[in-house]
C-alpha cells in the first residue's frame, strides 16, 4: 500500500525496488516507456511530465497506458514546472492531464501536484501489478559513416561503450536536478534529444551546453515533430529546434531533420 510520504525523483530510471507501492512524482516524460519503467517496479500512482504533449500526444501517452492497467496517473504541464526536476514539480507543479482512475480520486487539471499527491497517498493504493516486456528499446543505425548511430528510447541506456558515436534518443533534453554531469554518461560524439515543449525555463533544452562544455555536439528535435520516448522516430521524424554552439560550428541548423544533421556532423569530421 501507498506510504505515507511522497516520493520525488528527477527521473523514474531512478525508481527502484524499494518504490513498490508508493506514489511517485517523477520529472520524466509521461510517455509509455517512462509509464512502463515506473509499472514494472510496483509504483501504486505516479506523476509526470506532459513534456509538451507534442506528436500524437506522445507526452502524455503512458497515462492512458496506466489507465488500462487501473493505475492513477497524471501529468504536470511544461508551462508550470521543469522536466527533469522533481523537486520543481513538486514546488510548482500544475496538473495539465489527468487520467480516469485519477480522476475518481478528485484530481483535476489546474491541481497542484502538492495537492494531488496528497489525494493519491491517503487513497492507500495497491502497487502496479507488473507488466510484461517491452520491445528493445536500443537500435543500431546501418550507414556508411566512419561512427555508429545509436537510436535509444531512453538516455539511461547509454553505455560507455557508445563513447565517440553519436546517439539519438527519445529522452527529453532536460538536466536532471540541473546537474551537468547527467546530460549524457559517456562522452559521445553527438547526442540528439526531443525538446518537451522547451517548456518554463527552457528546461526541455537544458542539457544543450552541458554538452557543449565537454565538446560534445548537442541538439534535440521538435516534440511536435517526433515522438517522445522514442528514437526512432527521433531518428525518422524529428526536426531539429535548438543545438549547442559545438553543433553549430559542425554544420547544423534549426530546421534540419535528423538525418540531415547526422550528415552535416559526420561531413565535418
Amino acid at each position: 500500500m501507498s506510504d505515507a510520504a511522497p516520493l520525488v525523483l528527477d527521473s523514474v530510471t531512478q525508481l527502484d525496488a524499494s518504490s513498490r507501492g508508493l506514489v511517485a512524482c517523477c520529472a520524466s516524460h509521461g510517455g509509455v516507456y517512462a509509464a512502463w519503467y515506473a509499472a514494472r517496479l510496483g509504483v501504486a500512482g505516479l506523476i509526470l511530465h506532459d513534456a509538451g504533449i507534442g506528436r500524437e500526444r506522445a507526452g502524455v501517452g503512458g497515462l492512458d497506458w496506466l489507465e488500462g492497467r487501473f493505475v492513477p496517473a497524471a501529468a504536470v504541464s511544461h508551462h508550470s514546472a521543469r522536466i527533469g526536476d522533481g523537486a520543481d514539480m513538486l514546488a510548482r507543479g500544475v496538473l495539465s492531464l489527468v487520467n480516469g482512475p485519477a480522476t475518481a480520486l478528485g484530481l483535476v487539471p489546474g491541481m497542484s501536484v502538492r495537492a494531488a499527491m496528497a489525494r493519491l497517498i491517503a487513497a492507500r493504493l495497491p502497487a502496479a501489478e507488473a507488466p510484461g516486456a517491452k520491445d528493445e528499446a536500443r537500435r543500431e543505425i546501418t550507414t556508411d559513416g566512419p561512427l555508429r548511430i545509436i537510436a535509444l528510447d531512453s538516455n539511461g541506456l547509454v553505455t560507455q561503450e557508445d563513447a565517440g558515436h553519436i546517439v539519438v534518443t527519445g529522452s527529453h533534453g532536460g538536466l536532471l536536478g540541473g546537474k551537468p554531469a547527467s546530460a549524457v554518461k559517456a562522452d559521445v560524439f553527438a547526442a540528439i534529444y526531443n525538446d518537451a515543449g522547451i517548456g518554463i525555463d527552457g528546461a526541455g533544452t537544458s542539457r544543450l551546453p552541458a554538452l557543449a562544455a565537454r565538446g560534445i555536439a548537442g541538439a534535440t528535435v521538435s516534440c511536435f515533430s517526433a515522438r517522445i520516448g522514442d528514437g526512432m522516430s527521433s531518428w525518422e521524424d524529428g526536426y531539429v529546434s535548438a543545438l549547442n554552439e559545438v553543433a553549430i560550428r559542425r554544420g547544423g541548423r534549426i530546421g534540419h531533420s535528423t538525418r540531415d544533421l547526422v550528415a552535416c556532423l559526420l561531413e565535418s569530421l
